[in-house]
């Protein structure tokens, strides 16, 4: 078992307090902290810079979090027997830190050895059917026994049953809310057991209970640790289909497994073999598709005025998420760039490459608008690169 060690070198231990300060700072994000760590070098440069940002976006009263704040959260994940790796770390795992929103600093607990292994995701529904239940038990028994490890993210069902099966060789549960939050609580003495042989992970901060703004957040983390995502009943706008459109963009296998026509639990995944996805029946099904050569991945949206569909074996975003909103069209007179990019955005997210495209300018002008929107707090940005206006 590789230790989480609760002690740092003097630079570690300052790194990760100016890591964990940024990121805890009032509207930064993930993304927005690699745009800041991009475009200032370090931490400690973003964190310095970070109140006169704000202030050129109208905020004249900001103030990074407080080393204070961060050294309490630091105490409080020691308390719960949790490590926190910060992106940078050597032990941080390397398939998730390649995503573009990877999380800054996340929590873990258990046996961090884990990360060495093949990671396939095996998600699914909450209201499981029987045969849904059966079918992720053999599947994640399957995995696990042939050496890979199964992520899932605690959640009742499928994923409950897929980390149980796996439970003997090791397993990965992301979860919602803080490191000392199980939800549910029934899952209280199967996350004890995770502990043991695998692996609690999150990006909240101890004691933070999981709210519904944070498991797309916490999908995003289970598609970036896997190699594969298979998915054993969804229905349409599942939660499930957004680790999906996770995993499709950040460039991952989909695969899943198929289910009766009229059940509408399995109406995401019937779906998702319509439009590209690999359908599996088993273990060797994925172990299979994971050592043939990588399968080509579409663009993230097609243009519109791409007619042909797509070929064999391609998902494209479509068949998995809704389409972004029409752009609005421009008034013209002397609007700045911030008014702009408003007029153009809505609640509904908008992939950002779309929205450079529909304003006709070089990606360079827009990144410091969308900042100084960001740190106003009128836009928020989401998971897979898109964008929505802050409601």
């Amino acid at each position: 078992m590789r230790p989480l060690r609760d002690h740092h070198s003097h630079f570690d231990a300052a790194r990760c307090m100016a890591t964990l300060r940024l990121i805890r700072s009032r509207r930064v994000g993930p993304a927005t902290f690699h745009r800041l760590l991009a475009e200032h070098g370090s931490v400690e440069s973003a964190l310095e810079v970070l109140p006169e940002l704000a202030r050129a976006a109208g905020i004249g009263d900001y103030t990074p979090c407080p080393p204070g704040v961060a050294l309490s959260e630091i105490e409080a994940g020691r308390r719960a027997g949790a490590r926190l790796l910060c992106w940078d770390d050597p032990d941080y795992p390397p398939h998730l830190r390649d995503i573009p929103d990877a999380p800054p600093a996340l929590w873990v607990r258990g046996d961090l050895a884990i990360f060495d292994r093949l990671p396939v995701a095996v998600i699914g529904s909450r209201n499981a059917s029987s045969l849904g239940l059966r079918m992720a038990r053999g599947l994640a028994t399957g995995l696990a026994e042939a050496g890979a490890v199964v992520i899932a993210g605690l959640a009742r069902g499928i994923d409950t049953v897929a980390h149980e099966a796996a439970l003997r060789s090791g397993t990965i549960a992301v979860m919602a809310g803080g490191i000392d939050q199980i939800y549910p609580a029934e899952n209280t003495a199967l996350a004890e057991a995770i502990c043991e042989t695998g692996l609690l992970v999150t990006e909240q901060p101890p004691g933070t209970e999981p709210v519904a703004r944070h498991f797309p957040a916490r999908n995003r983390i289970i598609s970036g640790l896997s190699r594969a995502v298979v998915v054993i009943e969804a229905a349409h706008r599942s939660g499930s289909l957004i680790t999906a459109k996770a995993a499709l963009d950040q460039g991952r296998e989909v695969m899943a497994v198929p289910g009766h026509p009229m059940d509408a639990r399995a109406a995401g995944c019937n779906a998702l073999i319509r439009d590209g996805a690999l359908l599996v029946r088993n273990a060797q099904d994925v172990f299979d598709a994971l050592a043939a050569e990588p399968r080509p991945i579409p663009a993230m949206v097609l243009e519109p005025t791409a007619l042909a569909p797509p070929s064999p074996r391609q998902i494209t975003a479509a068949a998995i998420a809704d389409p972004p909103p029409a752009p609005q069209a421009d008034k013209g007179g002397p609007v700045s760039l911030e008014a702009r990019i408003l007029a153009l955005l809505g609640p509904s997210p908008t992939e950002e490459n779309l929205l450079i495209r529909d304003l006709g300018m070089p990606a360079a002008s827009f990144a410091p608008a969308i900042l100084s929107l960001e740190l106003a707090g009128q836009v928020q940005r989401l998971a897979g690169g898109r964008i929505a206006r802050a409601v």
